[in-house]
């Protein structure tokens, strides 16, 4: 996973140190509100990169296994047709239509499995989004 480059570096002012102003007390605060949001959106950014090389490697090892996946499919399809005439001695027409009914029978249940797989896929950085979430509700709510 990527690595956020910058740590923060937050400067610890304390109220009790002498010559320490309230605008300079507002004016860290605000420094160091400003380099959290910011480190909070290079994490989604790194997320959301390492999450899309990861998207891109497993569409390309799909489509490759897919691409062959088909053309092993269609033989054996062409090869079943001509077992099942062979052994049944059917029309060739009436073996084609029960391989194709078969095929679409599976085929059917296939994309359903796959549905249900979709349905249950976030393609949103759930970690980012998490930690903004816990800075803005330490930013909103300073006694927790």
């Amino acid at each position: 996973m990527t690595q956020v480059e910058n740590p923060v570096t937050v400067k610890t002012v304390s109220p009790d140190s002498p010559g320490t102003s309230l605008t300079e007390l507002f004016s860290g605060i605000l420094s160091d509100t400003q380099t959290l949001f910011r480190q909070q959106i290079e994490l989604v950014r790194a997320e959301f990169v390492e999450d899309l090389r990861r998207t891109k490697q497993v569409a390309q090892c799909f489509g490759i296994g897919a691409l062959l996946l088909t053309v092993g499919v269609v033989m054996l399809l062409v090869a079943g047709v001509h077992l099942l005439e062979h052994l049944t001695g059917w029309p060739m027409w009436a073996c084609w239509a029960a391989v194709a009914a078969t095929a679409l029978v599976f085929g059917i249940v296939s994309f359903v499995v796959g549905s249900r797989i979709l349905a249950n896929f976030n393609p949103l950085p759930d970690k980012s989004i998490h930690a903004f979430q816990e800075t803005v509700s330490c930013l909103t709510n300073p006694q927790k």
